[in-house]
């Protein structure tokens, strides 16, 4: 095997076939300061805690592991009813050398089953041992593929849970419910099942999907993962609100929390605070646990307090104002914990520098997990949506410290300021020209407003050139990753990234550099840095 650096906190083992990657992934269970791992086509990404592991010593680990020869056991059956009518499905069996109608059968006839999950929660990486199915992706990727699409890319099969952009060639469409927060296990397609594909005429009601897992599980439909609740206007007493409403929305109103580690197997990126920082500093600040649900918001927003509590706003710099019921406004002090009252208004104006702004409520708020989270994902679609005007968030009651005046400012950056990030190189350095790993430190890079909290789209005089022609194996990223699509122009990953990918990765920001990543203003200009490695 060979192990490469994917960040400062993260290696990619690279295996000799999907098989070995699969037997590598199980046999890496439980091992000692391992965080998470994401199986990939031929690779293993391994995240660990530098706390309790150094890179040297898990890569003597990793390198030193023995797997058994047989292959991973079946992990349930799952049959799923297909129309073979897509878009795709003639110029693939061409490519292939076979008629669309042999390419059905052979899709129908093989022994199926899920390699890896990725890209987005329920997505599986479905493959068999039929050598007829090694299909190029699309070489210009859709910008929307409908959920229930059947795709075929390289030796793979998968069904995309939700709409999306892709690049796979897509043959037929399911009604199966790929991903279902409320079933046991969620996904559909988990890793080590077998698959079996039906087919179904265009004029036939497609139906539900057969399961059987250790037992049947029922579909139950998905449950809103928003929480509304009315406003009491009595409230719990001074110290924690009742609620807080939405009355007018930034151009990005989101639930954040430390997100939701440790589910990669499902297709599942941690996702949570963009900035972490400002997370802890606002629960900090109104005697919350660090890692309570805040408000962040991209832009100016105003919000409505029911119920006496203790807010306070860190992050992006901009004017803050509290309006009180009677009209009387004043202005708030960023970082600091300040009382509200039943009927305060928060005014949050435009930033003036950064990009997002944090809420923290004393209590938290109160909105339904998913999956032990109630960080909104906007790329899997998971936790609560977007917040719009007339939302209605409950506070909860759980405030185990005193408040704490006195947060320590930042120097965050505005259009036009030049800011350095620093990156570890890897893992697929080695795919661009030796000009190119100039090029991405020499040069600065823009932040372009094509930018959200899956990633930032940069700009650069000089695109970066790579030297490997060719499609790279679905494989783990990190967020921090620094992906480079065919154009050359990098887009650097943020918490709501998908777990694979299939463009390479030249490098990766270091843990300390990515909260303030997720306070960078489209007119920023980038900087990269190599990180001087010490590994202990």
């Amino acid at each position: 095997m060979r192990i490469l650096t994917a960040s400062d906190r993260a290696l990619l083992v690279e295996a000799a076939d999907l098989d070995e990657a699969m037997r590598l992934n199980l046999a890496w269970e439980g091992l000692p300061g391992v965080v998470e791992r994401v199986p990939g086509a031929r690779t293993v990404l391994v995240r660990f805690d530098p706390l309790r592991v150094s890179a040297t010593e898990l890569a003597h680990t990793l390198a030193a592991t023995e797997v058994d020869a047989a292959r991973p056991p079946i992990n349930g059956e799952v049959t799923i009813p297909v129309q073979y009518d897509g878009e795709d499905l003639d110029e693939a069996a061409s490519g292939l050398g076979v008629s669309a109608e042999e390419l059905v059968n052979r899709h129908l006839a093989a022994d199926w089953r899920v390699a890896f999950s990725g890209f987005a929660p329920g997505f599986g990486y479905v493959v068999s041992s039929d050598p007829l199915f090694d299909v190029p992706r699309r070489s210009s990727p859709r910008t929307r593929v409908p959920a229930g699409s059947v795709a075929l890319a390289g030796p793979f099969t998968g069904v995309y849970p939700r709409e999306s952009p892709g690049g796979w060639q897509l043959i037929g469409r399911t009604d199966a419910v790929m991903w279902d927060i409320d079933r046991d296990p969620p996904a559909l397609l988990a890793p080590g099942t077998a698959v079996r594909f039906e087919r179904v005429r265009a004029d036939a009601r497609l139906g539900a999907a057969q399961v059987s897992r250790n037992g049947d599980h029922p579909s139950h439909p998905r449950r809103a993962a928003r929480q509304l609740a009315d406003a009491d206007a009595d409230g719990p007493g001074f110290g924690t609100a009742s609620a807080v409403e939405v009355v007018r929305p930034s151009l990005q109103l989101l639930v954040q929390d430390a997100g939701r580690p440790g589910f990669a197997a499902l297709g599942v990126s941690a996702s949570g605070a963009a900035d972490r920082r400002a997370m802890r500093d606002a629960n900090r600040a109104v005697g919350n646990t660090v890692a309570a649900a805040v408000l962040e918001s991209v832009g100016g927003a105003v919000l409505r307090f029911h119920g006496a509590g203790v807010a306070a706003v860190t992050g992006a710099i901009g004017t803050l104002t509290l309006t009180g019921a009677e009209g009387f406004a004043r202005p708030i002090l960023h970082g600091e914990p300040f009382a509200t009252f039943d009927g305060d208004e928060l005014t949050l104006g435009h930033p003036e520098s950064g990009l997002r702004c944090v809420i923290g409520v004393r209590g938290g708020v109160d909105v339904s997990p998913a999956l032990g989270s109630r960080a909104s994902d906007t790329l899997a679609g998971l936790g609560p949506e977007p917040l719009a005007a007339g939302a209605v968030l409950p506070i909860g009651e759980a405030a185990p410290h005193a408040v704490e005046p006195g947060a320590v400012p930042r120097d965050l950056p505005a259009a036009g300021d030049v800011v350095e990030l620093e990156i570890t190189l890897g893992p697929r350095d080695d795919w661009f020209t030796a000009d190119a790993l100039e090029v991405l430190t020499a040069q600065e890079w823009t932040v372009t407003p094509r930018s959200d909290r899956v990633g930032i789209r940069l700009q650069g005089d000089a695109p970066l050139e790579r030297s490997v022609d060719g499609e790279l194996p679905s494989e783990g990223a990190v967020t921090g990753a620094i992906q480079v699509p065919p154009d050359g122009q990098p887009v650097l990953f943020l918490p709501d990234h998908p777990l694979t990918g299939g463009y390479p990765i030249i490098g990766a920001l270091t843990d300390r550099s990515l909260d303030l990543a997720g306070q960078l203003p489209p007119g920023v200009r980038l900087r990269f840095a190599v990180q001087v490695r010490s590994d202990s």
